[in-house]
């Protein structure tokens, strides 16, 4: 089948998965719009690159206010963007054995980051891509701990079995209005990057080095956008998708295929 799209807007590719995906989509021909908070990272790439491969904004998906008018004027820049990647993520620990120790202005950044900023950008970013003539793309990480559980990362996982289910739920919607947006979920496994640095989760040691080579990673991403597929799980998170998803997306498709006949003399 091939990667289709031929401009992309990838939100969160200072570092890690979002960094090494760009550096692929470049060498196979595709322009990127990186995007995240660290501008020195973000004109390294486009200075790497050339502007007439790569492009650049520096912006904090956590500034919520602001999230339209980086859609309106990013698409205004480039009305051709076909593929917009949701990849920003964080991580951290917290013990609810410990509650003195638990910080809700570090449970309040993660949830918003993980969750409620990506659905602010759908919100933002859909009415940009439904007018293109051509089929466009909305892809979004999430991870194996959308799945299952890490008990020392609960809020990690809680706020990323959201975002899963408003993939799932957003997938069917736009299907049923004949849009033509195709809406993709990355499930990584733990891979090495800076999600797991000491700086940010500091009850790890040389936690860059948990995990997928990124590499390989990158590798497998790269293959499954290219095959098309709307879920792409890769490594444990392959395993842990496959003996859960297949079951919980047929039982997920059975109770809306009722809950649509019932309720569709109830709907105003």
């Amino acid at each position: 089948m091939g990667f289709q799209y031929k401009k992309v807007l990838l939100i969160g590719s200072t570092s890690g998965i979002g960094a090494a995906l760009a550096e692929t989509l470049i060498q196979n021909g595709v322009f990127v719009i990186g995007v995240g908070r660290r501008k020195e990272r973000l004109e390294e790439f486009v200075s790497k690159h050339g502007s007439s491969k790569a492009d650049s904004r520096v912006f904090d998906i956590n500034n919520l206010e602001n999230i339209p008018g980086f859609a309106s004027e990013v698409f205004k820049a480039h009305p051709d963007i076909d593929f917009v990647f949701v990849n920003a993520g964080i991580q951290r620990a917290l013990d609810f054995t410990k509650p003195e120790n638990v910080d809700l202005e570090t449970f309040d950044l993660e949830l918003k980051t993980n969750y409620t900023a990506p659905v602010y950008l759908s919100k933002a970013i859909l009415p940009y891509l439904t007018a293109q003539s051509r089929p466009t793309a909305l892809a979004f990480t999430t991870t194996q701990l959308a799945i299952i559980t890490l008990h020392s990362r609960p809020n990690y996982g809680a706020s990323k079995a959201a975002l899963h289910h408003f993939v799932l739920a957003l997938r069917q919607q736009v299907k049923k209005a004949g849009q033509q947006v195709n809406v993709l979920e990355v499930y990584p496994p733990a891979t090495q990057t800076e999600l797991h640095d000491s700086k940010h989760q500091p009850d790890l040691k040389n936690g860059g080095q948990i995990g997928m080579p990124l590499n390989e990673f990158n590798d497998q991403l790269w293959k499954g956008l290219q095959a098309g597929h709307e879920d792409i799980a890769i490594g444990t998170a392959k395993d842990i998708y496959d003996k859960v998803e297949p079951i919980r997306q047929e039982e997920d498709k059975k109770f809306n295929d009722v809950m649509d006949e019932a309720l569709k003399n109830f709907l105003a």
